[in-house]
């Protein structure tokens, strides 16, 4: 299994952090219906609240990879892309997973 972890920064003010959160919701749709897309979660920095880590785990990087030529994906980046600030370069990486222990509560 592998995760591909995004790194966001939202330009300054909650209505960009909003936008960013409720467009992250909608991107799911690129993922849910594929048979390697194992779940994500976005994260937001307590003591920085501009920062966002976005963390997609699937069953290989091809899996991935699949999801991102759906038709719209690249548009819908871009919607998202307007909340942010500009960085230069594509700030995703892939990652494998190691150690997975699950939530003994069973929250997770």
């Amino acid at each position: 299994m592998i995760v591909v972890v995004s790194q966001a920064r939202t330009k300054p003010g909650e209505e960009h952090a909003r936008a960013y959160i409720e467009l992250s919701s909608e991107f799911g749709r690129f993922f849910r219906d594929h048979s390697g897309f194992r779940g994500r979660r976005l994260v937001r920095g307590v003591e920085d609240p501009q920062h966002f880590t976005h963390l997609r785990w699937f069953d290989s990087i091809q899996s991935y990879e699949e999801c991102t030529r759906a038709p719209r994906y690249v548009e819908h980046t871009v919607l998202m892309y307007e909340h942010l600030e500009p960085y230069d370069s594509y700030p995703r990486e892939y990652l494998e997973v190691v150690l997975d222990e699950p939530d003994p509560q069973g929250t997770r």
